[in-house]
């Protein structure tokens, strides 16, 4: 029988079917799974937080060079079908969770000063979760996700590039990103309709933004004026952070900040480096009083 008849026949015998709402894709190579995991770069003695272990062929490979695996799923009938006939190793935790909802934090330190996540993420949670990670930043050793290769573009993508984003910015200045290899579409059942793409991310040891915990993050104010900025891409960079920041700058203010840091008052988010955006957040929040 061949892997994806096995897949088959296990979901049939359990009464499962991927759900499309949720993106689920299983993996159904044995070969692929174990590249993957040696991808993630895991260290003797290192654990694991997987998000998403499906039908558990990776979580197996991952738990073949991991001191823990803590897979998290959401779908209780693949926690059924992995609990009982997934033959997990004794090293692997099951969690019937919302990664979303669940205290990564909490969890991660629940394994040890050695931490990296991997997961297989469908669109519709992965900006989320992946803004999640970087929360986490200060705590793992870096994260192994595979996305839709859109998503994966739009995680790399430079200032003036079509793709180019508030999530790009964040990443940028927190992470350092390797997009690792496409896999294609043979790999799943059912076969997706699009390419997924392996995306590495490895924090940054002396980053431009505080890491937190232990000091104050700067990534919220950043996120909060990065996302301002790209909210309306037509709209130049003053009239965007006027209409999407709460309580709104002046225009004033907004002239000032750009004038102190030399950059064109007609400029567009798009435009900007990270580090522009970062030192403009920084700008606009010494120019506040605290209670603003």
């Amino acid at each position: 029988m061949t892997e994806r008849a096995a897949v088959r026949a296990l979901l049939a015998r359990r009464g499962l079917a991927a759900h499309r709402d949720r993106g689920q894709n299983f993996l159904v190579d044995p070969a692929v799974a174990a590249a993957i995991a040696d991808s993630a770069g895991i260290a003797p003695g290192e654990a694991v937080i997987e998000i998403g272990p499906g039908l558990g062929i990776l979580t197996r490979a991952l738990a073949a060079r991991a001191a823990r695996v803590a897979a998290i799923e959401i779908d209780a009938g693949l926690v059924r079908a992995l609990a009982e006939e997934g033959e997990l190793p004794a090293n692997v935790e099951l969690l019937h969770a919302d990664a979303l909802a669940l205290d990564l934090a909490a969890l991660a330190t629940r394994l040890g000063p050695a931490v990296r996540v991997v997961a297989n993420l469908p669109y519709s949670v992965s900006a989320p979760i992946l803004r999640r990670l970087l929360d986490l930043r200060g705590q793992l050793r870096g994260w192994l996700v595979l996305v839709q290769r859109e998503m994966a573009l739009r995680l790399v993508a430079r200032p003036g590039e079509p793709d180019y984003g508030s999530l790009a910015v964040l990443h940028a200045l927190c992470v350092r990103l390797e997009r690792v290899r496409d896999l294609p579409a043979a790999c799943f059942h059912p076969v997706p309709k699009v390419t997924s793409t392996l995306v590495r991310a490895t924090p940054l040891e002396a980053g431009p933004i505080a890491r937190g915990p232990g000091g104050a993050d700067e990534l919220p104010d950043l996120e909060r004026v990065v996302r301002a900025a790209f909210g309306t891409r037509r709209k130049t960079l003053v009239n965007a952070l006027r209409t999407g920041l709460a309580p709104p700058p002046s225009q004033e203010e907004l002239h000032a900040a750009l004038d102190r840091l030399g950059i064109d008052r007609r400029s567009r988010a798009e435009a900007l480096a990270p580090e522009a955006l970062l030192a403009l957040t920084r700008t606009l929040r010494g120019n506040r009083s605290p209670d603003q």
